[in-house]
């Protein structure tokens, strides 16, 4: 069982910069997967980026990629979305989730989110 709590969304201008923290609790957070999702209002749940259990994969949707980086430290049970330039159409409602498996559709816990929200 992982319990994720998501951090750091706020409100931003366009152009620029957040980072979305996610605190894992449960000994086992290594041994998982880590994604970030979005949902913006009356639109579906979108992937955005997803790292591998050791930091050694990453994966980024094409609207994200070049501008967001995941990363993770494991010491400290928590997964990172640096998000730079972004955009109004970057805001959403930011999930983490947690995997055993590699893959969109492999997430088995899921945070409550954290608020992005780009003015332009």
């Amino acid at each position: 069982q992982v319990q994720l709590v998501e951090s750091g969304g706020g409100l931003v201008q366009a152009g620029g910069s957040l980072r979305l923290s996610c605190a894992a609790s449960g000994r086992t957070f290594s041994s998982y997967n880590m994604g970030w999702f979005r949902q913006a209002p009356g639109k579906e749940r979108d992937f955005v980026a997803a790292i591998s259990w050791n930091g050694g994969r990453t994966a980024y949707a094409d609207s994200v990629n070049g501008r967001f980086t995941i990363s993770r430290d494991n010491a400290k049970n928590t997964v990172y979305l640096q998000m730079n330039s972004l955009k109004p159409e970057d805001t959403a409602l930011y999930y983490c989730a947690a995997a055993r498996e590699w893959g969109p559709s492999s997430y088995d816990y899921w945070g409550q989110g954290t608020q992005v929200t780009v003015s332009s």
